[in-house]
């Protein structure tokens, strides 16, 4: 592990055990071996569209594939992973992994950072990069923490006997936050799933005092017409009326079938490339590189994530009569930032997010998608930053 960024905070209740990525060769070699079994469907007109609206075309992923066994190395990967601190810790019957900078200034202000699905703390490691180049340990203004969610990556999987959804994972990353010594404060960012724990943090959890996210799943507020809305924002409300009509079918499937798609997508890589590749293609603004996708599928396979990681989806099935965020039950009462992009999945009017919390920071941006840590980390870093130092100073002569 860097001996950089991995000093804990006097205040930590608990000492995590330090973590390093070592893939056993055996494992790449399986799956090499599978990639090249793995047979490709037959040629139909959906799949042999060179741009489709039915999904990934055989063009990309033989492209893809022949990519994925000639030239991408996780060596690579593993190596930029490992540049960053990490740890393991245990928490009720779980084993959280985590991400962490932390600073050796006494004021620091610690922020958790959290990912959805089909991602990963590898979508955060480009806005860590970004601190760790501008900062040393002692002038780093922040402590950041990426966990990866219960049945990601590094973490274990949700309980086997019982239910578990978002609720459960915001009261596991409350109580990390708590060890790590934030007890008295910290700040939550999210998107994706994360963005729903993020707000139930600030809901529900007192030592959340502040909630930055990046997109908001929600209902036309009531009373709400189009007639003050710009073309920009109706283009935003098209976008998320044609995703929730042609681009949710993998939702409905997580939310009904979890047990089905886990198994068949857990047997062969190239179909995790397939369901998952589709969603790196579609849901963001200029392309990703094939490396970063094939990083993200060969990290999922290599940790048996898949399968783990669709149970969220059963709890908004079937749909909520009224979008979650707009009940008043989840209206935000601390300090809420909010960074829009406009090729997100549901890239919505201001005035409608401002409904949903005390909304206190908006930046609207004219680049990036449903990955915006990815897509835009100097973006989002950068309005992190502004909200965080925008209302940090009050909440903290409040305490």
């Amino acid at each position: 592990m860097s001996l950089l960024f991995n000093t804990l905070p006097v205040t930590a209740r608990v000492s995590p055990t330090p973590f390093q990525v070592a893939i056993h060769k055996s494992q790449l070699t399986e799956l090499e071996t599978l990639i090249k079994l793995s047979k490709l469907a037959p040629p139909t007109f959906e799949n042999s569209q060179l741009e489709s609206p039915y999904g990934v075309t055989t063009h990309w992923l033989v492209a893809m594939r022949d990519q994925w066994l000639r030239s991408y190395k996780w060596k690579t990967s593993e190596d930029r992973i490992n540049s960053f601190p990490q740890w393991k810790t245990d928490i009720e019957d779980l084993t959280i992994h985590f991400v962490g900078l932390f600073s050796r200034k006494k004021d620091a202000i610690p922020i958790l950072l959290i990912h959805g699905w089909p991602g990963s703390f590898l979508e955060f490691l480009p806005i860590l990069d970004i601190f760790r180049q501008e900062y040393t340990p002692d002038t780093l203004p922040y402590h950041l923490i990426v966990p990866s969610l219960p049945g990601f990556t590094f973490s274990s999987g949700p309980p086997l006997d019982k239910n578990f959804d978002t609720s459960d994972i915001a009261r596991v990353f409350d109580h990390l936050m708590k060890d790590l010594g934030f007890e008295s404060g910290y700040v939550a960012q999210g998107g994706d799933i994360g963005s729903r724990i993020a707000r139930t943090l600030a809901v529900d959890y007192e030592s959340c005092k502040a909630v930055h996210l990046n997109v908001t799943f929600m209902a036309r507020p009531e009373g709400m017409t189009d007639d003050s809305l710009n073309a920009f924002e109706m283009q935003g409300i098209e976008r998320f009326q044609n995703f929730r009509t042609t681009g949710c079918g993998y939702s409905i499937e997580h939310a009904t079938r979890p047990s089905t798609i886990g198994h068949v997508l857990a047997s062969n890589p190239i179909s995790l490339l397939a369901w998952v590749g589709e969603k790196f293609l579609e849901w963001v603004d200029d392309p990703l590189t094939p490396e970063h996708i094939l990083e993200s599928i060969t990290l999922y396979w290599l940790t048996d994530t898949i399968a783990r990681s669709i149970y969220t989806y059963r709890q908004s099935y079937p749909p909520p009569p009224v979008a979650a965020a707009n009940e008043s039950r989840w209206y935000i009462n601390v300090p809420f930032g909010y960074s829009a992009f406009p090729k997100e999945l549901a890239p919505l009017p201001r005035s409608w997010v401002e409904t949903t919390g005390n909304l206190v920071y908006w930046g609207q941006h004219q680049k990036g998608g449903h990955f915006a840590a990815l897509e835009q980390p100097e973006a989002l870093k950068s309005d992190l930053v502004e909200f965080v130092e925008q209302v940090w100073p009050s909440i903290n002569s409040s305490k």
